[in-house]
């Protein structure tokens, strides 16, 4: 599974006001492993920046004065996220930027270039109800390191909210093996391989009398054979 996280930068918090993207992030994960492989750009916006927005992410307009504009980096950036999941923390404000830049030169929209949005901060919600749940506050949460985040900053965010969402997922992995995707020619069908066997472990006698007495007082509560000894008793096939 090919993973893109995603973080945005902007000149405030209104895209319908005017408001612009000074910094794209995008980090790929496959597999739930980094790849290293990532996005980055920052934008002019041919507009001021409000003091509000610059103060949570230090970016200058001077700094900006001789960056590239999102019609200069569009191909690469849709290029770059096609065929990824998306994970974006606060999705509908991230998407919603990029949404209305590539309405301004026609490039449809961000859903078309990807197979899924997810919004982290709606799962976050969902996980710990009634509690902060903006990136920092998960951090600490999963014992994330996030001391160099003086400033927000769409590259290490993006980077932070991939070890978070990892950590949040984790239940989801596999507990009996790790399995990788091989590449695949064109008509081939995808392999799916087993990189670790499945051990298998005996229970000792000790634990086997603990299971016969633990089914032997099932069977009393039922008043005769329990479904388990049912089970157990049955002729393998």
């Amino acid at each position: 599974m090919r993973q893109i996280f995603l973080d945005t930068e902007t000149t405030g918090l209104d895209p319908a006001q005017g408001h612009r993207i000074i910094e794209i992030a995008a980090v790929e994960v496959i597999n739930r492993r980094l790849t290293r492989n990532h996005f980055h750009v920052y934008l002019n916006p041919d507009r001021e920046i409000d003091l509000g927005a610059q103060q949570v992410h230090g970016i200058s307009l001077e700094f900006l004065q001789d960056k590239p504009r999102f019609p200069d980096v569009v191909a690469e950036f849709l290029t770059f996220i096609d065929g990824g999941e998306l994970i974006i923390h606060n999705a509908p404000f991230d998407v919603g930027f990029l949404n209305t830049e590539l309405g301004m030169i026609s490039k449809g929209r961000l859903q078309d270039a990807c197979v899924n949005i997810v919004d982290t901060l709606k799962m976050a919600k969902e996980l710990r109800p009634g509690q902060r749940n903006n990136l920092d506050a998960l951090c600490r949460h999963y014992g994330i390191d996030n001391s160099s985040r003086t400033l927000h900053g769409a590259l290490l965010d993006a980077e932070l909210l991939a070890d978070v969402y990892l950590a949040m997922t984790r239940g989801q992995e596999s507990l009996m093996m790790d399995i990788a995707e091989q590449p695949r020619g064109a008509g081939e069908e995808t392999v799916v391989v087993r990189t670790q066997p499945l051990l298998v472990i005996k229970a000792d006698e000790s634990e086997l009398e603990a299971h016969r007495s633990y089914l032997a007082g099932l069977d009393k509560a039922a008043g005769g054979a329990s479904l388990w000894t049912q089970v157990e008793a049955a002729p393998a096939e």
